[in-house]
């Protein structure tokens, strides 16, 4: 059987072996049942990241809940660990850096680990299809994992496609998004843009000039097709406005009653700023206006 063939097969069992979905039959040794099912406390300093995890962003916040859990109660799951590549006595992560990384900030010094046997293939196959499947990697980051296994191990995107349960397009357009400056894709690894926004900034001239437009004026997706369809030198695309919710109308009304004088307000979608624009029609009105706000 080709190289492919078995890498096709190979591709997405990570998972099951993980979490010894199957118990070993009854011809293995009991010593290698144990081996599955038996934690093992290792000193936390002993234990080192795989330098090919895909997940690169972690959040502080998030990470400092996750050890507030752990000084209460201890860690629920052991990470799973190979014996490291290059250091002799100590053990590469497999599946747990989240937890690692919280046990620091908590300050736990022994950690229980499962030790397993993979090779680097299966290592980053686990990590990809772990945090995949758990939602855990933020759009570049598997779209980064996508291209690891394709780059590394020859993985096509079909192969991918079957054994992530994604469809092919998914995969083809996280891809497309390595294309983008770091500077969007790094909006995107902290959430201030969609992935829906980055795919539309593909066809860009400027990806980044019109992301730093996408945050400032709170544009959606559709929005942002507009802006980038808009050919340069031509009179700019007027953008379709936000439509307003109910308690910004009615405020809008309350706050127009009592200056006497029409207030618009106009609120970000996804963000607590915005601005008011109150409109006078005479400079009587907009002398009302500054001794109200001036006064004590």
């Amino acid at each position: 059987m080709s190289d492919v063939g078995k890498r096709q097969r190979g591709l997405g069992r990570g998972l099951s072996a993980l979490m010894a979905d199957i118990e070993p039959s009854s011809k293995e040794t009991s010593d290698i049942k144990a081996q599955f099912k038996n934690d093992t406390l290792l000193p936390i300093e002993k234990i080192h990241p795989n330098p090919d995890q895909p997940r690169r962003y972690f959040d502080k916040d998030d990470l400092s809940d996750l050890a507030a859990s752990i000084r209460a109660k201890g860690i629920i799951q052991p990470l799973v660990v190979r014996s490291h590549p290059s250091k002799e006595g100590d053990f590469e992560i497999v599946a747990g850096e989240r937890r690692w990384r919280a046990s620091q900030i908590a300050q736990i010094h022994r950690i229980p680990v499962v030790v397993r046997e993979f090779s680097n293939e299966d290592v980053l196959e686990i990590a990809i299809i772990e945090n995949i499947q758990r939602a855990d990697l933020n759009p570049i980051e598997e779209a980064a994992g996508y291209r690891q296994l394709m780059d590394k191990f020859g993985h096509t995107q079909d192969q991918m496609a079957q054994a992530l349960g994604k469809s092919r397009p998914h995969i083809a357009n996280f891809l497309r998004l390595l294309a983008l400056p770091k500077y969007v894709q790094d909006l995107v690894i902290k959430g201030k843009i969609s992935s829906g926004h980055a795919r539309a900034l593909i066809t860009s001239s400027d990806p980044s000039g019109i992301a730093k437009i996408i945050i400032a004026r709170g544009l959606s997706v559709r929005q942002t097709e507009t802006l980038v369809k808009n050919p340069v030198g031509e009179k700019p695309i007027r953008l379709p406005e936000t439509p307003k919710d109910a308690d910004t109308k009615a405020l809008e009304g309350d706050l127009s009653a009592a200056l006497k004088m029409k207030v618009l307000i106009s609120h970000k979608p996804n963000n607590a700023s915005g601005e008011i624009k109150i409109q006078y029609k005479n400079l009587e009105q907009l002398d009302d206006l500054c001794r109200y706000l001036t006064k004590s």
